[in-house]
Protein backbone atom coordinates (compact mmCIF):
# COMPACT_ATOMS: atom_id res chain seq x y z
CA UNK A 1 0.00 0.00 0.00
CA UNK A 2 1.28 3.53 -0.54
CA UNK A 3 1.91 6.00 2.29
CA UNK A 4 1.18 9.19 2.14
CA UNK A 5 2.85 11.69 4.86
CA UNK A 6 0.73 14.72 6.44
CA UNK A 7 1.26 17.44 8.80
CA UNK A 8 -0.86 17.87 11.34
CA UNK A 9 -1.15 19.99 14.14
CA UNK A 10 0.33 18.33 17.51
CA UNK A 11 -2.31 19.16 19.81
CA UNK A 12 -5.17 17.54 17.18
CA UNK A 13 -3.16 14.48 16.85
CA UNK A 14 -2.41 14.22 21.06
CA UNK A 15 -6.61 14.83 21.26
CA UNK A 16 -7.23 11.68 18.60
CA UNK A 17 -4.65 10.13 20.63
CA UNK A 18 -6.22 10.19 23.82
CA UNK A 19 -9.70 9.48 22.67
CA UNK A 20 -8.55 6.64 20.97
CA UNK A 21 -6.75 5.04 23.90
CA UNK A 22 -3.40 5.08 21.11
CA UNK A 23 -0.10 5.89 21.90
CA UNK A 24 1.76 6.17 18.58
CA UNK A 25 0.30 8.89 16.46
CA UNK A 26 0.28 7.19 13.06
CA UNK A 27 -2.09 4.12 14.86
CA UNK A 28 -3.99 6.76 16.05
CA UNK A 29 -4.97 9.22 13.14
CA UNK A 30 -5.52 5.75 11.29
CA UNK A 31 -8.01 4.43 13.47
CA UNK A 32 -10.04 7.89 13.07
CA UNK A 33 -9.72 7.77 9.27
CA UNK A 34 -10.73 3.99 8.81
CA UNK A 35 -13.50 4.79 11.27
CA UNK A 36 -15.08 7.67 9.09
CA UNK A 37 -14.91 5.74 6.38
CA UNK A 38 -16.78 2.89 7.61
CA UNK A 39 -19.38 5.03 9.20
CA UNK A 40 -19.38 6.38 5.39
CA UNK A 41 -20.15 2.89 4.11
CA UNK A 42 -22.18 1.73 6.61
CA UNK A 43 -24.82 5.43 6.12
CA UNK A 44 -24.75 4.49 2.38
CA UNK A 45 -25.78 1.12 3.28
CA UNK A 46 -29.10 2.53 5.24
CA UNK A 47 -29.68 5.23 3.16
CA UNK A 48 -28.86 4.21 -0.50
CA UNK A 49 -26.08 6.03 -2.45
CA UNK A 50 -26.69 9.96 -2.07
CA UNK A 51 -24.77 10.70 -4.73
CA UNK A 52 -26.26 8.60 -6.97
CA UNK A 53 -29.59 10.30 -6.11
CA UNK A 54 -27.63 14.04 -6.80
CA UNK A 55 -26.49 12.66 -10.28
CA UNK A 56 -30.01 12.10 -10.72
CA UNK A 57 -31.81 15.13 -9.71
CA UNK A 58 -28.82 17.10 -11.29
CA UNK A 59 -29.83 15.52 -14.70
CA UNK A 60 -32.92 15.91 -14.96
CA UNK A 61 -34.64 18.83 -17.22
CA UNK A 62 -35.50 21.86 -15.14
CA UNK A 63 -38.97 23.21 -15.91
CA UNK A 64 -39.33 26.71 -15.86
CA UNK A 65 -41.45 28.64 -14.09
CA UNK A 66 -43.72 31.07 -15.85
Amino acid sequence: MTKVNVSLDAELVVEVMVLAGVNNPQDAIEAVVRDYIERGHRTEARTGRVDRHLQETAAEPKEEQA
